[in-house]
C-alpha cells in the first residue's frame, strides 16, 4: 500500500515553499482559471466532489459556501489554522511546506462566495508556520496573486494573518471570531450561524487549513474526479498525523476508506519494537477510543468510524501500546480539558474539573468505586448540547468510552474497601 498523495504531492522537494517551485509544478492555475468562473459555478464544482471539512465536523464544503446570503454586507472568509489539539499536527505540515496551495485555496473560495477579505488565525506556538506563511503572503502581493485586480480578473482579495494567543477554544469557529473581534476567545451561541452573522456581525465562512488546500485540486480537475477518490459519501484523500509507538510515525495523506490497520501496518511500518497494540484513538483526543480488535474492522472514512462509534476528528491517530497505562492517559487528557475550558457553561466548567479531580484520585489509588460511576454519571450530564460549543463534549468522548471498554484497567488502581 502507498500513500495517494495529492495536496503533498510535492513536499520535502527543494523550495516547496517558495512561489517558484510552486508555480512551477501548476500552481495558481486553479486560481486563474477559478477567476474566469462565476461564483455559482466554483460552489456547484465542490458541491460535485463531495469535499468534506477537515477540521473536525466533516461539514461538506459546497454546502457551507452556499449559505452565505446575497447581502451588501461585506463578507469574510476565515482559515483556520489554529491545530492545538493533543495529536494533531497535520496542518503544521501544509503550512510550513506548502502555504502557497492554502492562499490559491481561500482565494477560490473569496471568489465563490465574493468575499474581498480574509484573515488565517493560526495557532499562536506556530511561529515558524507562522514566519513562512508571511513570507508566501508576501510573495503572492508582490507577485498580483493577492490584493487588488488579482491576475488582471478586476477581483479583489486582501488576505491577513492573525497569531491567536495559545487558547485551543479558539479553534472552535465562533470563539476563533471573537478572538479576530479583539474580544474575549469565548464560543457564541448558534444561530446564527456564521453564515449569517460571523465576523462583525457579517456572514463569514470558515474552514480549516486542509480544506482550502484540496480546493485548487478541485478546481483544476473537476467536481466528479474528486469524487471518484474515497467512499461515496468521504471523498478524496485526507492527512492524517499518526504518533505513538510505531516504526515510522508522521504525515500520511491517504484515500478515504482505506482500512486503519493498513496505515499502521503497512505506512507506519507496524508496532515498534517490544510494543504490542492496546488501543487507536483515531481522530484527535477528543473521539472514543477504539480497542485493538475494534481497529480491525475500522476504515479511515466518516461512515466506518461513525458505525464504530467514534469519529475522524481532527486527523490525529494516537496509537497506545500494550505498556500505555490508560488510567494515567485519560487523567491527563481530562486535565488539558479542564484547563482549556473557558468556563462559560456550568456543565463544562465544572464537568471537566471534577473529572479531572476524580481521576487523580484514581490514578493515587485513592479512588472508590463510588468515584468511578461518579465520572459516568458526570459525562451524561455534560454532553449532547447542555453547553455553548463542543468541548465538554469533547473531554466525555475523551473519557468515558476508555472508562468502559478498559474498566478492569482502572477497577485495578481503587481502594479495596471500596
Amino acid at each position: 500500500m502507498a500513500e495517494l498523495k495529492l495536496l503533498t504531492k510535492h513536499l520535502g522537494e527543494e523550495g516547496c515553499g517558495t512561489l517558484k517551485h510552486y508555480q512551477s509544478v501548476g500552481g495558481f492555475t486553479a486560481q486563474k482559471k477559478a477567476l474566469s468562473m462565476k461564483g455559482a459555478e466554483l460552489i456547484d464544482e465542490v458541491k460535485k466532489s463531495g469535499l468534506r471539512g477537515r477540521g473536525g465536523a466533516g461539514f461538506p464544503t459546497g454546502m457551507k459556501w452556499s449559505f452565505i446570503p446575497q447581502t451588501d454586507k461585506p463578507k469574510y472568509l476565515l482559515c483556520n489554522a489554529d491545530e492545538g489539539e493533543p495529536g494533531t499536527f497535520k496542518d503544521r505540515v501544509l503550512l510550513e511546506q506548502l502555504p502557497h496551495q492554502i492562499i490559491e485555496g481561500m482565494v477560490i473560495a473569496a471568489k465563490a462566495i465574493d468575499s474581498h477579505t480574509g484573515f488565517i488565525y493560526i495557532r499562536g506556538e506556530y511561529k515558524k508556520s507562522y514566519d513562512i506563511l508571511q513570507a508566501a503572503i508576501d510573495e503572492c502581493y508582490k507577485a498580483g496573486l493577492l490584493g487588488k485586480n488579482i491576475m488582471g480578473s478586476g477581483f479583489d482579495f486582501e488576505l491577513g494573518l492573525y497569531a491567536g494567543a495559545g487558547a485551543y477554544i479558539c479553534g472552535e469557529e465562533t470563539a476563533l471570531i471573537n478572538s479576530l473581534e479583539g474580544r474575549r476567545g469565548h464560543p457564541r451561541l448558534k444561530p446564527p450561524f456564521p453564515a449569517v452573522a460571523g465576523l462583525y456581525n457579517c456572514p463569514t465562512v470558515v474552514n480549516n487549513v486542509e480544506t482550502f488546500s484540496a480546493v485548487p485540486h478541485i478546481i483544476n480537475n473537476g467536481g466528479e474526479w474528486y469524487a471518484k477518490m474515497g467512499t461515496p459519501k468521504s471523498t478524496g484523500t485526507r492527512l492524517f498525523s499518526v504518533s505513538g509507538p510505531l516504526k515510522k510515525p508522521g504525515v500520511y495523506e491517504i484515500e478515504l476508506g482505506t482500512p486503519l490497520m493498513e496505515l499502521i501496518n503497512n505506512l507506519c511500518g507496524g508496532m515498534a519494537e517490544g510494543h504490542e497494540l492496546k488501543a487507536i484513538i483515531p481522530g484527535g483526543s477528543s473521539v472514543p477510543i477504539l480497542t485493538a480488535e475494534e481497529c480491525k474492522t475500522a476504515n479511515m472514512d466518516f461512515e466506518s468510524m461513525m458505525e464504530h462509534k467514534t469519529m475522524l476528528g481532527s486527523g490525529a491517530v494516537i496509537v497506545l501500546s500494550d505498556k500505555t497505562n490508560l488510567v494515567e492517559t485519560t487523567y491527563r487528557l481530562a486535565s488539558f480539558y479542564a484547563h482549556e475550558s473557558c468556563g462559560q457553561c456550568t456543565p463544562c466548567r465544572e464537568g471537566t474539573h471534577w473529572i479531572k479531580d476524580l481521576l487523580h484520585k484514581i490514578r493515587d489509588g485513592l479512588g472508590s468505586k463510588k468515584d468511578l460511576e461518579l465520572i459516568l454519571s458526570l459525562t451524561v450530564n455534560m454532553e449532547g448540547g447542555t453547553t455553548i460549543c463542543p468541548l465538554a463534549d469533547a473531554c466525555v468522548g475523551a473519557v468515558r468510552p476508555t472508562i468502559e471498554k478498559f474498566r478492569p484497567e482502572f477497577e485495578k488502581r481503587l481502594q479495596p474497601t471500596s
